[in-house]
């Protein structure tokens, strides 16, 4: 099994590391500097680099790292992405470091977006954050809302292993959407709790996103009557989250 690890990078982005023995993998390196320099300070060699999208916070860093280390680079076909030797659609299933990597494809932040699943982890770069989703820049509120719905359809103890530190601010949406949620409620504190103590608040887990992250909840009735003044009566699953997202977009 991988051993994973954050590398916190910009004002908040997370580039993920998995490491077996002494050979490394990457998600999503927006900027090579910290990468190189965690890689050093462990004495790791980069074997392979996974990108989830084409946003320059994602994928910055991706030449000066094939120059320092000739790794092949995964990326999303559909994407224009520099230095990718491996391009993926999502359906395929990767075997690196001599473990399985199955690839998803999750359109709706951008027209290629792709995360990557590795046993119980799963690396969804902007498509599903802690208590919240990516805003649609190329894709439909259809596509994320089918995206969304094929991450919840993973089992529930699914590590998500997201690219921003959002959680905070995403709770205090879901908060508005949900005031009664005693989950979320929990959740605020123990996100508190984490981030005063300089720690990450991811990963979480599938089944607490479930619990308190709106996007998720599209069909619970006490989300939909949040959003009655913006619905018609029989507004489905797509319509909803589209008037959630608007809300959000505006928070």
């Amino acid at each position: 099994m991988f051993e994973i690890s954050p590398i916190p990078a910009f004002k908040d982005n997370y580039i993920w590391l998995l490491v077996r023995e002494r050979s490394a993998l990457v998600v999503d390196p927006g900027d090579a500097a910290p990468v190189v320099d965690r890689l050093e300070s462990l004495g790791l060699d980069l074997a392979a680099i996974l990108v989830t999208h084409h946003h320059a916070d994602h994928q910055g860093g991706v030449g000066e790292l094939v120059r320092r280390y000739r790794a092949d680079v995964y990326a999303p076909a559909a994407e224009s992405i520099t230095g990718t030797t491996c391009p993926l659609h999502g359906g395929e299933t990767l075997t690196l470091l001599g473990e399985s990597l199955d690839v998803l494809a999750v359109p709706g932040h951008t027209r290629g977006h792709l995360a990557y699943r590795c046993a119980n982890a799963l690396f969804c770069g902007d498509t599903l954050f802690g208590a919240g989703c990516g805003r649609l820049f190329e894709g439909t509120p259809a596509q994320m809302a089918a995206s969304l719905a094929r991450i919840a359809a993973l089992p529930d103890d699914t590590l998500i292993h997201c690219a921003h530190e959002y959680t905070e601010i995403n709770l205090r949406f879901a908060s508005t959407v949900e005031p009664d949620n005693p989950d979320i409620r929990q959740r605020i504190a123990r996100v508190r709790a984490l981030r005063a103590d300089g720690r990450p608040s991811v990963p979480s887990t599938l089944a607490e996103e479930k619990a308190t992250n709106p996007f998720l909840r599209c069909a619970q009735p006490v989300v939909r009557a949040a959003l009655a003044g913006r619905l018609a009566v029989d507004a489905g699953n797509v319509e909803v989250f589209a008037a959630l997202r608007e809300w959000r977009n505006g928070f």
